[in-house]
């Protein structure tokens, strides 16, 4: 289950750098959640970082991207895969 934030936000800055997947971005009036990058902080914390401190309490689970945890821990290993720099071999 991806999270959303709802037009309650006040875009008080506090939910973007807490997100150790780097999926909230200023949307066009308010932050959005990018649920391809959001593992529900499954992977890195116990709770969803953005839901801990958002002081309005505007970042539900978004019924239209219901994820199992088994799913969200797999779009955690493919982001972690993607994420880990690249080596070069010397031959």
């Amino acid at each position: 289950m991806a999270l959303t934030i709802t037009d309650a936000c006040i875009n008080c800055d506090v939910c973007e750098p807490e997100c150790p997947n780097e999926a909230i971005t200023m949307g066009p009036s308010i932050y959005e959640i990018d649920h391809a990058k959001c593992t529900e902080c499954v992977g890195h914390f116990d709770e969803p970082q953005c839901v801990q401190v958002c002081p309005v309490s505007c970042i539900p689970i978004d019924p239209q991207h219901v994820e199992s945890k088994e799913t969200l821990w797999e779009k955690y290993r493919r982001l972690q895969a993607a994420a880990a720099p690249v080596v070069a071999v010397k031959s």
